[in-house]
């Protein structure tokens, strides 16, 4: 009756755990809202955007390669037209 009541016991357990899994955080803001930001935080937030958008600047542009060049043969030239009709 004890091993009973011990295997009831750990599997009401495990289902709690499951459940309490499945609930909804309330720090999500389901409704769609999002936490205020603090000053600080906003300026922060710029900041790493300016930072971010001067090392984009930095990257050089890289020039544009065809991979398949030195596979593709080179395009037939075109015939050239004789003017003694």
């Amino acid at each position: 009756m004890l091993h009973k009541a011990i295997v009831v016991t750990s599997v009401l357990l495990l289902m709690t755990g499951a459940v309490s899994a499945q609930m909804p955080n309330p720090a999500l803001h389901l409704n769609g809202e999002k936490p205020s930001r603090t000053k600080e935080q906003k300026e922060y937030d710029k900041e790493i955007d300016r930072a971010y958008q001067s090392a984009t600047k930095k990257i050089p542009e890289q020039k544009k390669s065809d991979p398949w060049g030195d596979i593709r043969p080179a395009s037939p030239a075109a015939p050239a037209k004789n003017k003694q009709q």
